[in-house]
């Protein structure tokens, strides 16, 4: 009889370790949308103007020189040619390319 109280004791301790509740369709449906909407490529963060690239697509064609530093959002970069820059991916951040020529040739987002 002592033994049978011991196990009927353990068992109810596990029951209570056990999950209560399940998670709603709506909580799974929106943890698999985040998922699959951000961005793990540059191109994928270009397309889908994450760092606001749009906005600034006036500067492609003029010249570097002139672009306004302080109308730049935070953490934007203008690389020029040999310029080395850490490959770290970060889809919010805008990156405004220069060619040769010291024109901007292209945005993207990484």
């Amino acid at each position: 009889m002592r033994k049978f109280f011991v196990m009927a004791a353990c068992l109810a301790a596990l029951a209570a370790c056990g999950q209560t509740t399940t998670p709603t369709t709506t909580e799974t449906l929106t943890t698999e949308v985040a998922a699959t909407t951000t961005p793990m490529t540059a191109a994928d963060a270009t397309a889908q103007d994450t760092c606001g690239a749009a906005a600034f697509q006036a500067l492609v064609g003029t010249t570097a020189s002139a672009i306004d530093l302080t109308t730049l959002p935070a953490g934007a970069r203008v690389i020029t040619p040999d310029m080395m820059v850490t490959q770290d991916f970060r889809a919010e951040r805008l990156n405004i390319m220069v060619g040769t020529d010291g024109k901007v040739g292209s945005l993207a987002c990484y």
